[in-house]
């Protein structure tokens, strides 16, 4: 096993850094190395520069070379920083029904809505969460997403979340991409819980924070703040003991109506996800935080509704994740790429601003410092498309996926192999 690799040569290699964390971005600003070569530490970036004058290098490190056939572009490996991929059951009648004229409310009466994956994630053993997690996070990492964050929130009870968090551990363990767990218990008041919104956040505070940090499960909790869920109110005692305790906050803000953004200021969140409702009011809110806005055009496309108003939150200097927001029942595609290129061409985004989202930007939404651009020190996960121009990549909109990725220093995926 070599200590050191160099990968080349790339006919572009974008390594994202050296950006502005918020703000808008204009492609021009990306930075674009020809004919650049990569030299790997172990799991980690050692060196960027001109191919060739890296091979004498290379050489007298005694790297292993390995020599690029055609030409490819290399990009970061790409972050979602908002997932639901473990969860059991579907709901292809929700969206059958939800295309023919039903309303949200109907669809629950019919059985339908986020009950009906809580009911069949309870359903699932913890080994078939892992298997269906394995599964979908594999897809994921075949479309070049080498970092996923990884929702609880369907099993609403003490043992069921435990259930779901201790999956994707597993799950965790058993792949080459890394999961990001985070415990989502506050989805919505559980139809079988014999009490008020506030006995049931009190509950899930007291007997499973402790768990979670103890057993290491998640260093992240998140609350869904909206008219059918939690109010800003109920939320607050919640959130402070998870602050108390040390845990980052993230927040399902803005999704139909507003008021979670606030929450997501008010308590310094890592992120707040969705905004599809959010006005200029919580948009420059927003702006003026540190808090990363994170679109999600998956759900978008799912229900059908508008999109993050993406556009408006990085000019008003706001920093945008974006994300997939993959879960069975607003958003089962799950294709970042594709959904990233598809808020671009709707929301006036530059290559540069969709690129910055679902790399060094989709980081910050995860608190990790150690990927999302290529550089120095920086984890080696990137992924390989076979083009002479990154542009390419987002204007065949999610149709062009990468020939190779790599994570932590090695090949993860092939698909010449």
């Amino acid at each position: 096993m070599h200590k050191y690799k160099l990968i080349g040569p790339f006919k572009q290699l974008l390594p994202m850094s050296g950006l502005p964390l918020k703000g808008a971005l204009s492609d021009n600003q990306l930075p674009i190395l020809e004919n650049a070569g990569m030299l790997l530490e172990n799991a980690c970036i050692f060196k960027l520069g001109d191919h060739s004058e890296l091979l004498s290098e290379a050489k007298s490190l005694q790297a292993e070379i390995i020599s690029l056939k055609g030409d490819h572009v290399c990009l970061p490996g790409l972050i979602d920083s908002h997932t639901h991929i473990c969860s059991g059951g579907s709901r292809a009648n929700d969206y059958a029904m939800r295309n023919a004229g039903k309303t949200y409310l109907e669809i629950a009466k019919a059985g339908g809505g986020i009950w009906d994956t809580v009911t069949q994630t309870r359903k699932a053993t913890k080994g078939e969460l892992v298997k269906k997690t394995i599964k979908r996070a594999k897809q994921h990492l075949k479309n070049g997403v080498t970092t996923i964050e990884v929702k609880s929130g369907y099993g609403l009870s003490v043992e069921q979340e435990l259930k779901m968090l201790m999956a994707i551990k597993e799950a965790d363990e058993s792949l080459p991409v890394d999961l990001i767990p985070t415990c989502l218990a506050a989805h919505m008041l559980p139809k079988d819980f014999e009490g008020s919104e506030a006995n049931y956040l009190s509950e899930i505070s007291e007997k499973l924070f402790p768990i979670l940090k103890e057993e290491g499960l998640t260093n992240r909790i998140d609350a869904f703040i909206e008219e059918s869920a939690f109010s800003p109110e109920q939320i607050a005692r919640y959130f402070k003991k998870a602050k108390a305790m040390g845990f980052d906050i993230t927040v399902h803000a803005d999704q139909f109506s507003t008021g979670g953004s606030q929450v997501a200021v008010d308590f310094k969140a890592i992120s707040a996800d969705h905004l599809e409702a959010s006005s200029s009011e919580e948009i420059l809110l927003l702006a003026n935080s540190a808090v990363i806005s994170t679109a999600l055009p998956g759900a978008s496309l799912g229900l059908g509704c508008d999109f993050t108003p993406a556009r408006k939150i990085l000019d008003a200097g706001g920093a945008l994740a974006i994300a997939s927001d993959h879960n069975p029942g607003s958003a089962p595609m799950g294709d970042l790429l594709t959904q990233a290129a598809i808020l671009g061409t709707f929301e006036k985004l530059t290559n540069a601003e969709v690129l910055a989202g679902i790399t060094y930007r989709a980081a910050a939404a995860l608190n990790l410092d150690d990927r999302g651009q290529l550089a120095k020190g920086f984890l080696a996960d990137f992924c390989l498309f076979h083009t002479t121009d990154y542009n390419e990549i987002l204007y065949n909109q999610g149709s062009f996926k990468p020939c190779v990725v790599w994570k932590n220093g090695e090949v993860v995926f092939d698909k010449h192999s």
